[in-house]
């Protein structure tokens, strides 16, 4: 487990996550060279110019998720401090048990004048026309999901979508988590880990466009 403690005041809060092994990251998700080369080059991934600013600690993979995708669409907040900037969010470095997708789409529309949807409860065929959709340079999306569902461990994670293979049935996810790096999965087992419950709402993505 990696602890996170905090202090503030006279209170102390901790926040772990579960690690995921090395060994667990490469036998669950594909990283070769020639795959990811290939994903690298769809329109949507293109545009983030084979660079993820990776997120600062645990806590910030959302700030950091949406750093990425402004960057990609040439806006002014990319960083996840500008991203924080004046929202009032996050203002020890940490976002203490992360933020739900509600929580990150309102720190988008706070940011960015384009439109923001939050997309969930969606069916598996849903969620599949949208990933055709993510190839769409003007459109980017950001999913939440449970890594447990994948690398048998973890927590509730972001991370933008940079595009999917249609003919492989395979999503490419540009991780801003250093340890995992972009990696492609096939498209059922991404939608089984943000088919899951964040408190009371299901897990789901953001379009941003």
């Amino acid at each position: 487990m990696i602890s996170i403690v905090l202090a503030l005041g006279c209170v102390g809060i901790v926040v772990s996550r579960t690690k995921v092994s090395p060994e667990a990251i490469e036998l669950s998700v594909i990283h070769t060279e020639n795959a990811v080369e290939r994903a690298w080059r769809l329109p949507a991934a293109a545009s983030f110019g084979h660079e993820i600013s990776w997120q600062a600690n645990a806590s910030l993979c959302g700030p950091s998720s949406l750093a990425n995708v402004f960057r990609s669409f040439g806006e002014d907040a990319t960083s996840e401090r500008s991203v924080l900037a004046g929202t009032g969010l996050c203002w020890t470095g940490f976002c203490i048990m992360g933020l739900t997708l509600d929580e990150l789409a309102g720190l988008a529309r706070a940011k960015t004048r384009r439109s923001v949807t939050v997309l969930r409860d969606m069916s598996a065929e849903e969620f599949r026309e949208h990933l055709k959709r993510s190839n769409d340079p003007a459109r980017r999306y950001i999913v939440n999901f449970d890594r447990k569902v994948i690398f048998g461990a973890g927590a509730g994670h972001h991370s933008p979508i940079g595009g999917y293979l249609e003919k492989e049935d395979l999503v490419f996810v540009l991780d801003v988590n250093r340890d995992y790096r972009p990696w492609l999965v096939k498209r059922t087992r991404l939608f089984d880990a943000m088919n899951t419950l964040d408190g009371h709402n299901k897990r789901g993505m953001l379009l941003i466009e």
